[in-house]
C-alpha cells in the first residue's frame, strides 16, 4: 500500500500524470487478467487466481525501476538500491516459504513489461508503444496552465 502511495504522490504531485498513473493500473490488471484467463483456459489453474497481490507488486516494481538511487535498508541488516526491492521481497518470502510466490513473479514480470514499454523503449527508439488514451488524460490531468494577457 505504501509503494502505492508513493507512486501514486510521485505521479500526481510531481508531474500531474494522474491519468498515466491510472493507465498503469489499467494495463497492469489487464494483462493480469489475460494471464489468469490462460491459466483457467489451459487448466494450470482450476479456478481464477486472486490477482491483487501482483497488481500491488507491479506497481512496486515499476516504483523501483523509475527511483534507482533511493537506498533502502532491510531491517537494519543490509542496504541495497530500489531497483534490488521486488528481488528482497520476493527472496524474503522463499526464505520463510510463504506460498503465492507465483503471484509476485507474475506481478514482476507485467510491471518488467510496463517498464519496457513506457520508459526503455520509447527512450531507444523515439517512439511510444503505449499511450495514455486522451479521454482519461481529459478527465484526470489538470488542464496547463495558460498565460494570461493583461492589455494596458
Amino acid at each position: 500500500i505504501s509503494a502505492c502511495l508513493v507512486g501514486s504522490e510521485m505521479c500526481i504531485r510531481d508531474s500531474g500524470r494522474t491519468a498515466d498513473y491510472l493507465f498503469m493500473w489499467i494495463f497492469g490488471a489487464s494483462i493480469l487478467l489475460f494471464i489468469d484467463f490462460m491459466f483457467w483456459y489451459t487448466q494450470i489453474a482450476a479456478n481464477p487466481l486472486f490477482l491483487g497481490p501482483s497488481l500491488a507488486f507491479m506497481v512496486v516494481y515499476v516504483w523501483a525501476r523509475r527511483n534507482p538511487q533511493v537506498r533502502m535498508s532491510f531491517l537494519g541488516l543490509f542496504t541495497f538500491n530500489a531497483p534490488y526491492l521486488p528481488w528482497v521481497i520476493l527472496g524474503l518470502e522463499v526464505l520463510i516459504d510463504q506460498g503465492g510466490s507465483i503471484f509476485d513473479v507474475m506481478g514482476i514480470a507485467v510491471g518488467h513489461l510496463y517498464y519496457f514499454l513506457e520508459d526503455i523503449y520509447p527512450r531507444n527508439t523515439g517512439r511510444r508503444f503505449l499511450k495514455t488514451p486522451s479521454i482519461l488524460k481529459q478527465i484526470f490531468d489538470a488542464p496547463p496552465d495558460v498565460p494570461i494577457e493583461v492589455h494596458q
